[in-house]
């Protein structure tokens, strides 16, 4: 990045710093606001930032980063005025815990695949003085259970709990869903609740060890039924009907029409 680059970016910034002390100051609405008011917005902005990704529109990205840095600077703001800390911490904050972290780029350290990585990453925290004690520590309990899952299973890995060869873990799979089967027999609903858990989970740690991120993938089935969906209830009201009124068997038909066309849409034969 050449300096004149450089300088628009902290120009930018810092404008954005002036507006912040702005608001705070001047509109009844942002002054009010506390970490706690904030927090339920800052979800939704993350998950509205998480939305325009799965989409890949790179303008609703770009609108969706500022509105979630907006929220950064927005707590920085607060804990300046309440004299815990400013930006400026923030930063350097975050600046020394990436060169700490990542010894291979900023220090003597070495590392040739991003597996190793990882592995150093988590190892290089539980070192850090008042950081996680344990491994699992660091998973947030505020997390949604598919991704907490995920992360609880990537942790382990890294410290080295994990599948010697990956397709071992169907077997695995397969252990629970019989399991489930046996409890779905005997209508044990507590037990059932506990047997799907455990599929669930063995399922995840199937899509982690086959590179696959279980929470895109269940995204994306939600978007396709979602369209597939629109379709019937476009093509029953076409026809004068609610689904209400239609046959089981003539909303199947209707659902592998919507497969077709997407199927030529996307060039599959």
């Amino acid at each position: 990045m050449d300096t004149k680059q450089k300088e628009e970016r902290m120009a930018a910034f810092g404008r954005l710093l002036d507006i912040m002390d702005e608001l705070r100051e001047k509109c009844p609405w942002d002054r009010k606001q506390t970490n706690e008011s904030l927090r339920a917005n800052t979800i939704e902005e993350t998950y509205e930032l998480c939305d325009a990704i799965m989409q890949k529109d790179s303008v609703s990205i770009r609108k969706e980063l500022g509105d979630l840095l907006l929220h950064i600077v927005f707590y920085a703001k607060i804990g300046e005025e309440k004299g815990d800390f400013d930006i400026k911490d923030v930063c350097e904050s975050l600046c020394e815990k990436l060169i700490y972290r990542h010894p291979h780029v900023f220090g003597n350290g070495a590392a040739n695949n991003s597996k190793q990585v990882e592995q150093s990453w988590e190892q290089l925290k539980l070192k850090e003085k008042g950081g996680n004690r344990t491994v699992l520590e660091g998973v947030p309990t505020a997390l949604p259970s598919l991704v907490k899952a995920y992360r609880i299973q990537d942790k382990a890995r890294n410290a080295g709990f994990d599948w010697d060869i990956r397709e071992q873990v169907w077997d695995k799979v397969a252990e629970e869903w019989n399991e489930l089967k046996t409890e779905i027999g005997r209508m044990d609903i507590a037990r059932m609740e506990e047997e799907f858990g455990d599929l669930f989970f063995s399922l995840i740690n199937a899509a982690r060890l086959y590179k696959i991120n279980p929470d895109n993938a269940l995204e994306r089935t939600n978007r396709k039924f979602i369209r597939r969906f629109n379709y019937l209830e476009k093509q029953a009201a076409c026809r004068g009907r609610s689904l209400k009124e239609m046959t089981l068997a003539e909303m199947d038909t209707l659902w592998d029409k919507a497969k077709e066309e997407e199927n030529r849409e996307n060039g599959d034969s």
